[in-house]
């Protein structure tokens, strides 16, 4: 599972990277949104996982675009307030993470992410 991580704090980003992965994912961090939407025209990610608030381009307006050219996709936003239900109505895997979040919360949701990935290819076959 390739994942995308944004967040503009470097203690967390490089903390946060480093834990998410593992057997079978390849994370690949970055500071912006801005940067983000780069890395994603030079290859898909299964995976986004941003902090809604960012310099520039906000996480939640990131999320947007990812999820305008694929509304199938994963996307986990991290953010330090409630962003109520709003989001879940994005997509079919859009979630929600409320900072500071446990790192079982967001293993969870890699691995209910790896699930619905692996089940999806299984199914293509």
């Amino acid at each position: 599972m390739r994942i995308l991580y944004v967040e503009d704090n470097p203690e967390l980003r490089e903390t946060i990277g480093m834990l998410m992965e593992g057997e079978g994912r390849m994370v690949v961090t970055c500071a912006t949104a801005e940067e983000a939407l780069e890395l994603e025209r030079d290859g898909r990610f299964d995976l986004l996982v941003t902090d809604v608030s960012l310099p520039g381009l906000s996480g939640t307006d990131l999320a947007r675009q990812v999820l305008a050219a694929d509304p199938g996709r994963w996307v986990v936003l991290c953010s330090g307030y409630d962003l109520g239900t709003h989001p879940a109505g994005w997509g079919p895997n859009v979630r929600t993470l409320m900072k500071p979040f446990e790192l079982e919360d967001l293993e969870a949701l890699l691995v209910q992410a790896q699930a619905t990935l692996d089940a999806a290819a299984h199914a293509g076959r």
